[in-house]
């Protein structure tokens, strides 16, 4: 039985494709988004959904606490932004370090990000980094 076997439907599991894939709108080229409006439906006044800042704040499931991965997340991210000529959100006394820069803006909630957490069931939710508590680790209490 075993020696039968030729090999021929191997080709035939299905690999060979790519799936696929859908991609939003917002994160199309502007360029490729120009030629989508005759897919668009026109949205009557009535029909538009609030907008998020006039929403209800919903409970929070997770801790108002800022992790070290996302610390340490938020940092490298707004560094790498500084070190890129980005604007500086607070006032500097000398320093020229990125990184050191970006500290000083987390320390005085300065930093224009958003903390997305996932959760199990696929839902997230959306913290401020001025909204979380920030424990620094360069201070030790012994």
């Amino acid at each position: 039985m075993a020696d039968d076997y030729d090999g021929d439907d191997a080709g035939d599991v299905g690999y060979d494709e790519e799936p696929d894939t859908m991609i939003e709108e917002d994160e199309m080229e502007p360029e490729e988004q120009e030629g989508r409006g005759d897919m668009d439906e026109p949205v009557e006044e009535g029909d538009r959904e609030m907008e998020p800042e006039s929403q209800p704040e919903r409970r929070r499931v997770t801790t108002k606490y800022m992790t070290k991965y996302e610390r340490a997340r938020v940092l490298g991210t707004r560094a790498l932004q500084i070190s890129m000529n980005a604007p500086v959100m607070v006032e500097l006394e000398g320093e020229t370090d990125p990184l050191e820069i970006a500290m000083k803006e987390l320390r005085q909630r300065r930093i224009p990000f958003t903390i997305r957490r996932y959760m199990p069931d696929g839902s997230y939710e959306d913290w401020g980094v001025d909204e979380l508590i920030i424990e620094d680790s360069n201070r030790r209490d012994l």
